[in-house]
């Protein structure tokens, strides 16, 4: 397995494992599929060009054929008084690929890239009951600061977004 910033070359094969994503887990994510399905192709190219915002970067582990296992973003703030702080999205592990440490060696590599960047912290919402995201990130070195109610409506369900950080 490999750990690489995706390209422009990537996009197809991202656009269709984000939206795996958002399909399958709904409540994981802010976006939804229906959203996103909508979206061209050029908009998932930008994002992985950073356009406008180089320090962030979009990661993704692939196997030895170069297909997705994971993926995980990063996104810096850009106002100059919250320029130390980032926030980890869009993080997502093939099922079949779950258990084997992607996750894990994805965020360390988020983090390593937010380090090098000079930030300060990262921070990420995780879906309430998700024990599985959480124990990872836990195990990460992020903590819960908080929890926020009604945070994101998945068809008419309110769902409460747990809010972590890790300093660097």
């Amino acid at each position: 397995m490999i750990v690489r910033r995706l390209g422009r070359e990537d996009a197809a094969q991202y656009r269709q494992f984000r939206l795996r994503a958002l399909r399958d887990s709904p409540s994981a994510f802010t976006s939804t599929y229906e959203e996103e399905v909508e979206k061209p192709l050029q908009f998932t190219i930008d994002r992985l060009l950073s356009r406008g915002r180089p320090k962030d970067v979009t990661l993704g582990a692939l196997d030895e054929d170069g297909q997705l296992l994971g993926i995980a973003g990063m996104t810096i703030e850009p106002r100059r008084q919250v320029q130390h702080k980032a926030t980890l999205f869009g993080m997502a592990v093939a099922p079949a690929a779950a258990g084997r440490g992607i996750g894990k060696t994805l965020v360390t590599a988020i983090a390593e890239h937010g380090a090098t960047e000079g930030l300060l912290q990262i921070g990420l919402t995780v879906t309430e009951g998700n024990e599985r995201a959480e124990r990872l990130y836990r195990s990460c070195g992020f903590q819960e600061w908080g929890r926020e109610p009604q945070a994101v409506i998945v068809g008419r369900q309110p769902v409460v977004k747990i809010h972590m950080l890790r300093f660097l």
